[in-house]
């Protein structure tokens, strides 16, 4: 069975909110193995919110609404679903008389606008509040459930609970839907989906997403079976050949981000790491430090913006900044020593590059970028030429020096 979700309200369309129910209703549908194929967001607009329910009863067997059933003009779910459904609202007294009892036991009078939540779509059941004053509506039509609940998440998280979940268990044919969350980096999007598509293009089940956010890529395999073996079974057949194409470039399979990967791995290793920073100015420590009990390994680091830090702090030569430059290989290497030298950690990452606008006196092109690893073992530094604008540049550098620590302590 396929769901749509619709939340009500045009504050939901502004900057300062986010569609929290929806999520929750997402999970909690999926562990029935309903599948949430449309989430849609309309402001208090009765003619678009009607058109919408209409749509999505066309197509879905559960359609659900949050928000939209408080007391005020602009509170049209109630109306829109009715108009949707050709029914009408009817007046239900017992409702009112008990928004009445509730407001006296808050010790408070209620206003005559609040009696507008007790109208109910024909033939429609009403879902008690015990956790608000407006009661939630489920309407059965054509084969299609769809349910009215509050806005506010700490009553619609306790109606669907209570009232909801059970009525959808009878409802729902066994179904089991499963995920794997591959993480990847080190390649391009396209790159990515080039080498792999020849795996998951011969299935419409389980079904194939690829993310892409800054330099991490994801793959989302789902698949929707009648038992949880079946499903396991299923992503097994699919996931294996694209993890034997994707070798080591694949750094998760829970979903972990990579700085927690590495930071796991140190632990492992009863390793320590230490930076040194220059364009990303802090960023790469913030990854390794962002991650709780980081402390464990990581041991600190140094931002030097300038070639007389470099100097003063890290003991960069003089002679290698004037002969290569602040962005170079062998300033990398250095740095990277250095940070290992004066801290004594087992690893030691550097950063050195020019994240623009301009190139600031380097004579290297804006996105040329140097990530130093020193450890037992010796030096290295690895060249990569980003495009895109400052905050680009730099997370993607962050990422590549997460990644090349990663690889060195396999």
């Amino acid at each position: 069975m396929n769901a749509e979700i619709i939340a009500v309200g045009s504050e939901m369309l502004t900057p300062e909110r986010v569609d929290t129910n929806s999520l929750h209703l997402t999970a909690e549908l999926n562990n029935l193995g309903v599948e949430v194929v449309t989430k849609c967001v309309i402001g208090d607009d009765r003619e678009r919110l009607t058109d919408a329910v209409r749509r999505a009863i066309s197509r879905s067997e559960i359609v659900i609404l949050s928000g939209g059933l408080g007391p005020t003009e602009d509170d049209l779910t109630r109306e829109a679903v009715a108009d949707a459904l050709d029914r009408k609202l009817l007046f239900r007294d017992d409702i009112a008389d008990g928004l009445e009892r509730r407001f006296a036991q808050m010790k408070r009078k209620m206003a005559e606008i609040n009696k507008r939540q007790a109208f109910v779509i024909g033939g429609a059941d009403v879902l008690p509040n015990d956790r608000g004053t407006f009661p939630g509506q489920w309407v059965e039509e054509s084969g299609a459930v769809i349910i009215l609940l509050p806005g506010p998440p700490h009553e619609l998280k306790a109606m669907f609970e209570r009232q909801c979940l059970p009525r959808l268990k009878r409802l729902v044919p066994p179904l089991a839907i499963r995920t794997v969350f591959l993480r990847v980096t080190g390649m391009a999007e396209s790159d990515l989906d080039q080498l792999i598509a020849p795996v998951y293009t011969k299935y419409r089940n389980p079904v194939t997403t690829i993310l892409a956010a800054g330099s991490d890529l994801q793959i989302h395999l789902r698949a929707r079976c009648g038992t949880i073996a079946e499903a396991d079974a299923l992503l097994a057949e699919v996931a294996g050949p694209i993890e034997l194409l994707l070798g080591d470039r694949i750094y998760s399979r829970n979903g972990d981000p990579l700085d927690v990967v590495v930071g796991q791995m140190l632990r492992k290793q009863h390793a320590t790491v230490s930076v040194a920073e220059s364009c990303t100015g802090g960023m790469l420590g913030e990854r390794f430090t962002a991650v709780p009990g980081s402390s464990d390994y990581f041991v600190g680091g140094f931002i030097t913006y300038t070639r007389e830090m470099k100097i003063e702090l890290l003991g960069v030569p003089p002679e290698i900044l004037q002969q290569f430059g602040a962005v170079s290989q062998e300033t990398a290497e250095a740095m990277a020593a250095g940070a290992r030298r004066r801290t004594g950690s087992t690893y030691a990452l550097s950063i050195t590059g020019v994240a623009g606008p301009k190139a600031g006196g380097e004579s290297v092109p804006v996105g040329t970028v140097y990530v130093g690893l020193a450890d037992a073992a010796g030096v290295l530094a690895v060249h990569r030429q980003f495009i895109g604008d400052r905050t680009r540049i730099r997370t993607f550098t962050c990422q590549m020096a997460l990644d090349i620590l990663r690889r060195r302590m396999k």
